[in-house]
């Protein structure tokens, strides 16, 4: 199995023999005994909930925590490389700068300023949970993290890196780096290659996973969510918002038109005219299409949609419904569907949360270039 498509954790596992086989019984057990105690708490509604959400929702994959050490070498150059502002042409701009780890991957702005403070056209997406969607940008023309990290690099309005020898060059004259990509990639001849870097970043962003109190509930915890979160889901789920936000990350699998039965630049006060995956396939039948965002800790990425033209999530949510469901919903249905979204903030994984340690440039390490 491709390992890329796993999601990985940076646990380091320690521990001898018997010794860990015994924590590992233990630790079932205390599982399967913790499973049994919140099912008990479980109402009727609250079974017909869980299964009918399970349906639509699914769950998370579950971490593997039995990665090999290349496998882990690998996740460490990729969180390097996240954070290292070296791959972009002034040397200023990182992966970090638009998809802040510290900002639940985004930078909380209506578009990204980046090369000489050019604007991009769109609103930077989270990091976190990417990897559970099925194609990456808004308009889709990633199949997933590893492919997408080669954009924003070469894309002369970010990292304005001129081309991908430019890149390998720059990371490769740094010994340090020569070191952890032969670690994290082992059996290739030339390790040090945009595909790789590319690669490593990938793995990195494949850990940035957020289990959230929805998924407790999910599991059968019935004390995870509150009676207003619960009544929120099934607002969520009886308006129809499914129909576009499901699956594990709720949303990210599909394309959908923006403005079906409303004007969306009325409503939004956009005056972006973004095409969406038009420019990608170049078929009018694709024109303001864009990828369905995932809704994990949306209560944080604001502000909202592909041109961040809405900074209040109720306001997004009020907007939503009636240009692609047709729906004019009350305050309280609002309130309920808000109090849902955010029972979707997750935990952020501590591995993440702390900065690396970069390696220093050498005198063949090529200068920062603002031009």
């Amino acid at each position: 199995m491709d390992t890329r498509n796993k999601i990985y954790s940076l646990i380091l596992i320690a521990g001898f023999g018997y010794g860990i086989a015994s924590c590992n019984q233990n630790k079932t057990t205390e599982n399967t005994e913790s499973v049994k105690a919140q099912s008990s708490n479980l109402t009727e509604a609250d079974q017909a909930l869980i299964k009918r959400a399970g349906q639509i929702f699914g769950s998370l994959p579950e971490v593997n925590e039995a990665i090999s050490e290349t496998e882990k070498n690998k996740i460490a150059l990729g969180k390097a490389l996240y954070f290292d502002a070296r791959l972009s042409k002034s040397g200023v701009i990182s992966c970090n700068s638009c998809h802040n780890i510290a900002t639940y991957g985004v930078d909380n702005l209506p578009t990204s300023p980046g090369h000489k403070w050019q604007f991009g056209g769109r609103n930077s997406p989270t990091s976190f949970n990417a990897a559970l969607h099925k194609m990456q940008f808004w308009d889709g023309r990633a199949e997933n993290v590893e492919e997408q990290a080669k954009g924003p690099i070469l894309n002369p309005v970010e990292m304005a890196t001129p081309h991908e020898d430019f890149a390998v060059n720059r990371i490769a004259s740094i010994p340090t780096y020569e070191t952890w990509f032969k670690n994290a990639f082992p059996n290739k001849e030339k390790p040090i290659t945009y595909n790789n870097i590319a690669n490593a970043i990938g793995a990195f962003e494949r850990t940035l996973i957020t289990p959230s109190r929805f998924d407790k509930y999910l599991k059968g915890d019935g004390n995870a969510l509150t009676a207003d979160e619960k009544k929120g889901m099934e607002t969520f789920i009886n308006v129809g918002c499914v129909t576009c936000h499901l699956g594990n990350a709720i949303g990210g699998s599909t394309f959908q038109k923006f403005g079906v039965n409303k004007d969306y630049w009325a409503l939004t006060g956009s005056k972006n005219k973004d095409e969406g995956r038009k420019d990608v396939t170049k078929s009018e039948a694709d024109k303001y299409f864009f990828k369905v965002p995932g809704l994990r800790n949306i209560e944080h990425t604001y502000p909202y949609f592909h041109d961040g033209s809405i900074w209040d999530l109720k306001e997004a949510i009020a907007i939503m419904s009636e240009i692609q469901l047709n729906k004019k919903l009350n305050a309280d249905e609002i309130n309920s569907i808000e109090a849902f979204l955010q029972s979707l903030t997750g935990e952020l994984p501590k591995e993440a949360l702390t900065l690396p340690v970069l390696p220093a440039s050498t005198a063949n390490t090529s200068k920062p270039d603002f031009k």
